[in-house]
């Protein structure tokens, strides 16, 4: 198979489940929070759509507002269920933009759960999923591990938050990059 390059165009970002309860547990949560910021300035910057869920608001909570403020006006999805893809109004969500995205980037929690079953899913579905490994996390670094493993098999690239954003620029100089480098530093 023949590695095609990250685009903007083709390409939305999701955020799972990045909310107050669940992220007090998360190992490397201060690397993760800061990573899925950093994919969701990209993607404004960038205008890609965003895609973002919770997983049962009501008991786990919201998303952490530093990062709710950078959805975008899009409503976080909440769902039960662990894949995305397996939510009816997540892929109602995805059946109604505008342009289908050929890839996903994915970001949040759990690598072994929610970020796993969403890449399997997305998969099965046609998208290329797109993993940054310092963007997603579980609880143990274990699980975490076993979870890119398992992405990986299926199929998905799996990247650093750095790769993925660098890739989707292009190059230097231009508007976008000057507007991302003081994140990027």
């Amino acid at each position: 198979m023949t590695y095609q390059n990250i685009k903007s165009f083709d390409t939305a970002v999701l955020l799972v489940d990045v909310q107050e309860r669940m992220m007090r547990v998360i190992a490397r949560r201060e690397e993760v929070e800061k990573n899925c910021a950093l994919l969701l300035r990209t993607a404004g910057e960038l205008t890609m759509p965003i895609l973002a869920t919770t997983q049962n608001r009501q008991r786990i909570g919201e998303t952490l507002p530093e990062i709710k403020e950078l959805l975008g006006p899009e409503e976080e999805i909440d769902k039960m269920e662990f894949g995305c893809f397996a939510n009816p109004d997540f892929r109602n969500r995805v059946a109604a933009m505008e342009k289908r995205p050929a890839n996903i980037v994915v970001c949040g929690v759990e690598s072994h759960i929610c970020i796993y079953q969403t890449v399997r899913d997305g998969i099965e579905a046609g998208f290329r999923m797109i993993v940054p490994a310092d963007a997603v996390s579980s609880r143990l670094r274990a699980n975490h591990r076993i979870g890119l493993a398992r992405a990986r098999e299926l199929g998905a690239v799996v990247a650093s938050t750095e790769m993925i954003i660098y890739e989707l620029l292009g190059r230097a100089g231009t508007d976008n990059f000057r507007a991302l480098l003081p994140y990027l530093k």
